[in-house]
């Protein structure tokens, strides 16, 4: 855990000043095999600010690593940057088999449970995220569903330097697609040196931010904090309308890229055990009780 950043009044780029600290937590390295490499986030790291959300890995695969695997009380959410190469096989016990290319976006609301398999087609290099995003415990044995969002399908604004593409949700009055869960807003920004950019989140929403590339100021209601590539800031609403008006500067002498998650908390306690999140561990021991009998289905 980095030690909490000074923040500093930015109106006018003024001089600095001690404030409430915004805590900025670097991410954690992991490794499987040759053809995956990722940094890693975890719920538990964040205190409660990254609620509705579970986990969130970077990654880079350019193998087949996980093979087919269940998914049950969660969504889980594959985001391609357009920077990636080549096809992503996706497949699925709801009957979905076809090819996510740079830039798309699937959302996998597994509910009462599936099994899901996705790899990089031969020769290609995948870059991306895979979200896992909870489930209110009463849609947590729900029918599973999914949406697939294509890259051409996405708005995007550009202005000030900066290109930010509305993965979901909406932003600066324009809007994207829909979850086929609880409703969030996904943000896949790029700032040129000296760019900026700025985001208000609705009421009552926590937003996660994660740096993918370069640096980043942060800055709402008078208090700012430097992200660097690895590194992310988790922000619960602030007191009064709820609203959080973020500001979005480009800190250093390259582009940078982020990605930016708004989404209502859902304030429940529950358990995760790998690929499965539910209200109690007898609800875990369910759940791999009916992924043992067959009850997500099969992937041939």
């Amino acid at each position: 855990m980095n030690k909490p950043m000074t923040v500093r009044n930015d109106a006018a780029d003024a001089s600095p000043v001690k404030a409430e600290s915004l805590q900025v937590e670097q991410g954690k390295t992991v490794g499987i095999g040759t053809g995956f490499h990722a940094v890693t986030f975890r719920e538990k790291d964040f205190f409660g600010a990254m609620d509705p959300l579970v986990m969130v890995d970077h990654y880079r695969m350019s193998e087949p690593t996980f093979g087919p695997h269940p998914h049950a009380g969660l969504s889980a959410v594959s985001v391609l940057f357009e920077d990636s190469e080549g096809a992503f096989h996706n497949r699925d016990t709801l009957g979905n088999d076809f090819d996510l290319l740079p830039g798309d976006v699937y959302w996998l609301k597994a509910g009462a449970g599936v099994v899901h398999d996705e790899a990089p087609r031969e020769g290609a290099r995948i870059h991306g995220l895979q979200v896992f995003v909870n489930l209110p415990d009463i849609d947590r044995a729900s029918v599973p569903a999914s949406r697939h969002v294509p890259a051409e399908k996405m708005p995007f604004y550009e202005s000030q330097g900066s290109r930010v593409r509305i993965l979901l949700g909406r932003s600066n009055g324009l809007t994207g697609a829909l979850s086929p869960a609880q409703p969030m807003t996904m943000l896949d920004g790029h700032l040129q040196v000296e760019g900026r950019f700025h985001h208000t989140s609705d009421h009552g929403e926590n937003v996660w931010i994660v740096a993918i590339k370069g640096d980043m100021t942060v800055a709402r209601a008078g208090q700012q904090a430097c992200l660097s590539a690895g590194q992310a800031i988790a922000l619960s609403p602030l007191e009064g309308d709820g609203k959080q008006v973020l500001q979005f500067r480009n800190a250093g002498a390259n582009i940078a890229h982020f990605v930016l998650f708004a989404a209502a908390p859902l304030g429940e306690s529950f358990v995760q055990k790998g690929p499965y999140v539910a209200a109690t561990q007898a609800d875990i021991q369910r759940i791999e009780a009916d992924y043992a009998a067959g009850k997500f289905g099969y992937l041939n």
